[in-house]
């Protein structure tokens, strides 16, 4: 902060009428997130930015005949959170279809889409995303690593195909209909990067791992494309409308959107010139060759479009899969499937071709890399990359997720000035089945090493993945500050960060992994008046009592975009 802005912070009565804010809370506890001022009990914002922070009285003058104020009543009001690695549209069409989070198990599933296909025309598809193995009550008679065969999911949807994504996106279920569709038969070969699952008879169970997803996916986007251009439109408009509302009533301002294609970007940058986007948008462009990259990349290099409501200036690459599907790139077998130690996805030629164009047209490439073999690869690329271009300004190179790490790279990711960009809320989640996956030894050593990235000095970010996890900035950070799973136990608590720690992750440190640390992250006069009022102090209450709290406003540049009932 400049001299010039810290006076601001204590400003007296004598300021003259014009100065009249358009916002001004008071008689609060405001974290700032910010060294210069830590701590405030009113703050006062003017247009879209903040004016000035300090005492309920230093704030009396600006407060005009037109002045919103809110009383906060003691209440913790912080930055707005930046979810740090998310599916924007993903979580508005996860709205749109079957919600599997909460099946407890496979019958249930059966259920859900029995019912589904009862009302649904023939041929119709029905699709569904969130449903999870290790989360079922059992494991089915007759599975096939834990999930059962189409068999019965077909019965009940003999005219449908069907299509359910597990909950990390990164493994898939189809019935016999999608098979068929899909092409899918015994004799297909697995696709590189990807599994079909068979059974003891070589027949396929409807298990897609990774790109064998594909498969499928081609069939229902054939159907898809069936759409007119006003029916995309409205999915589009509707998945964002859905999408918005979740992040907003969660306290999120700001959303780093970890992958979308040139054409969704078209459509968000549309959605700016109508200043209809809901939350600010910091987006990866995904799914492009290099060839395509290198053309249009410079085109699309948007660091502040619409008057910083969308941010273009990073590509997403994917290195390997996730745990729970035994899809992360292990540098041992799995424990439990000593057969496999993962899949690599993306040939890493072709991630290090993509890197260097990047690196050429100055963009921030974020690698999503969850098994220990899978981060070591990727920093092998970014320090050769790096080592080619030694005149090329640091461009905060990212590793989304980061969930196994062997020891040895926690410190080159430090001396790299890799961001490592993680989710809180995956390392409880995961974490009653993990030990199963890694064994005891190498999940203690590397899984989610919170506190060893941190203080080895790595910039760590924090998040949700969501539609892999509810878009909840409070149960992240919980589980941040808590490790505590599901069961109560608490999955190795001395990689659990303060709880300032993981304010500073949600908000000032996923600021600087997208450039933003000027504009967001923290509450100092100039900065984006984008900020979240809560309605218990997360700072300082029991832990237990944490997941309690709610949001009560989430101000957006200075207006009231979500105000609980």
């Amino acid at each position: 902060m400049t001299l010039i802005a810290f006076a601001l912070v204590l400003v007296g009565c004598d300021q003259p009428r014009e100065r009249a804010a358009d916002l001004v809370l008071t008689n609060g506890r405001i974290v700032t997130v910010d060294s210069l001022l830590p701590e405030a009990q009113a703050l006062a914002v003017r247009g879209d930015r903040i004016l000035a922070l300090g005492s309920s009285d230093d704030m009396a003058d600006y407060i005009g005949e037109d002045t919103e104020v809110i009383d906060l009543a003691g209440r913790l009001a912080i930055p707005g959170f930046i979810e740090g690695h998310g599916h924007f549209l993903g979580i508005g069409q996860a709205k749109m279809i079957l919600d599997l989070t909460q099946a407890h198990s496979w019958q249930e599933m059966v259920d859900m889409v029995a019912e589904a296909a009862r009302q649904a025309e023939p041929g119709e598809w029905i699709l569904g995303r969130g449903w999870h193995q290790e989360k079922w009550d059992e494991t089915p008679a007759g599975s096939v690593d834990g999930v059962p065969t189409h068999h019965g999911m077909s019965a009940v949807s003999p005219d449908n195909p069907v299509f359910l994504s597990h909950a990390s996106g990164h493994a898939a279920f189809a019935n016999a209909l999608a098979l068929q569709l899909g092409r899918v038969s015994p004799e297909t070969p697995d696709p590189a990067g990807g599994e079909i699952v068979h059974d003891d008879r070589g027949e396929p169970t409807g298990l897609l791992r990774e790109t064998a997803q594909g498969l499928v996916r081609q069939a229902l986007n054939a159907y898809m494309e069936q759409r007119t251009p006003e029916q995309i439109e409205a999915d589009l408009r509707k998945q964002v409308e859905l999408a918005g509302a979740a992040a907003l009533a969660n306290g999120i301002t700001s959303f780093q959107d970890a992958g979308s294609t040139f054409e969704e970007i078209d459509f968000f940058k549309r959605l700016a010139d109508e200043g209809a986007l809901p939350v600010r948008l910091y987006v990866m462009v995904r799914g492009e060759t290099p060839e395509t990259l290198d053309a249009r990349m410079d085109d699309y290099f948007m660091p502040d479009y619409g008057d910083n409501w969308l941010s273009v200036r990073s590509i997403k690459l994917v290195m390997d899969g996730a745990l729970g599907p035994h899809g992360a790139w292990l540098l041992e077998p799995y424990e439990d499937m000593p057969k496999s130690a993962g899949l690599n996805l993306s040939p890493i030629a072709e991630l290090e071709a993509a890197a260097n164009v990047a690196i050429a047209h100055g963009y921030q490439v974020n690698i999503h890399a969850i098994g220990d073999r899978a981060n070591r690869e990727v920093l092998d690329i970014y320090e050769r990359v790096f080592a080619a271009h030694p005149d090329a300004p640091p461009l905060r190179w990212r590793i989304e997720h980061a969930q196994h790490l062997h020891p040895d790279d926690v410190r080159r990711m430090a001396d790299l000035g890799v961001v490592a960009a993680m989710q809180g809320v995956h390392a409880t989640s995961d974490g009653p089945w993990v030990l199963k996956r890694l064994g005891e030894r190498r999940a203690r050593e590397g899984a989610y090493v919170w506190q060893d990235l941190w203080q080895a000095g790595v910039v760590v970010g924090n998040g949700t993945d969501a539609p892999v996890e509810d878009v909840s900035a409070i149960a992240s950070y919980y589980a941040t500050v808590s490790r505590r799973m599901n069961n109560g136990e608490i999955f190795f608590p001395e990689q659990r960060l303060s709880r300032m720690q993981a304010l500073e992750s949600y908000t000032l440190n996923n600021a600087y992994a997208a450039f933003e640390e000027d504009l967001k992250g923290s509450l100092a006069p100039g900065k984006l008046a984008d900020i979240a009022v809560l309605s218990r102090d997360m700072l300082t209450i029991p832990e237990d009592e944490i997941p309690e709290t709610t949001v009560d406003f989430t101000i957006l540049g200075g207006r009231i975009a979500y105000r609980a009932d």
